[in-house]
């Protein structure tokens, strides 16, 4: 399979040496220096792209593939509020779009063990929950899109919890402390409290393997698709 890489930083190296093991080639790498040189022709080399750039560029890479009809996995965060227009533009066009906040597979796990406890939970009002998610600092978008994905389940089982917020901590909101320091690959923490005893669930990555790992099988999934997948679909 022909893979352009849309972002070619940390993660971007990541997924080039797990895309190369899986015996996948590499035709374009799009950086912050040639990103205004790349042609249409250029990205049709590819049979699948993959979006890992930054939040400032990652809805005109989208938008550009899919009206390519290039399939295209996106890995970058901090876009989510124009989705239903992307998910519109996809369809219409009949081209085929893979998105997740988190390509990790441990993550995804953590997310049904995530939206099981908020279930049970929703019964004990005396518990208090909030969350911690530490970054490197290099991540653009606060809180992560895996925090607001954790957020967002717990928000949809939790009847006294309405939103969330990174600034207040109202009883209806669940408050996220966001954390930048040094090269962490991403830390996720969900806390229950109470004046009794306190349950905590983690999820520690060690490095960027396990997404970049996902990000590639999302795209050899994705190739001859047509349509919006999830890791949902992929799992």
């Amino acid at each position: 399979m022909k893979i352009a890489l849309l972002g070619y930083g940390k993660m971007g190296k990541e997924i080039e040496a797990i895309a190369i093991q899986r015996g996948h080639q590499i035709v374009l790498k799009v950086t912050d220096e040639n990103a205004s040189t790349i042609t249409d022709q250029d990205l049709l080399q590819a049979d699948v792209a993959i979006e890992f750039s930054t939040p400032h560029t990652v809805i005109e890479n989208i938008k550009r593939c899919v009206k390519l009809k290039l399939p295209v996995v996106v890995g970058t965060t901090g876009w989510y509020d124009e989705f239903n227009e992307i998910e519109r533009l996809c369809l219409e066009n009949k081209s085929a779009l893979f998105h997740a906040t988190n390509f990790s597979l441990g993550v995804n796990l953590f997310f049904k063990v995530n939206s099981y406890l908020a279930e049970l939970m929703n019964k004990y009002s005396h518990y208090e929950v909030e969350m911690e998610e530490i970054h490197h600092i290099h991540k653009l978008d606060k809180p992560s899109g895996t925090a607001i994905s954790l957020a967002n389940q717990i928000i949809d089982k939790i009847d006294r919890k309405n939103n969330w917020s990174i600034s207040n901590k109202e009883t209806d909101t669940v408050f996220i402390k966001d954390v930048r320091e040094g090269e962490v690959p991403g830390t996720h923490i969900v806390k229950y409290f109470s004046p009794i005893d306190d349950i905590e669930i983690m999820h520690k990555a060690h490095n960027r393997k396990g997404f970049a790992m996902g990000a590639v099988i999302a795209a050899e999934f994705l190739k001859n698709k047509h349509g919006v997948y999830s890791m949902k679909d992929l799992i």
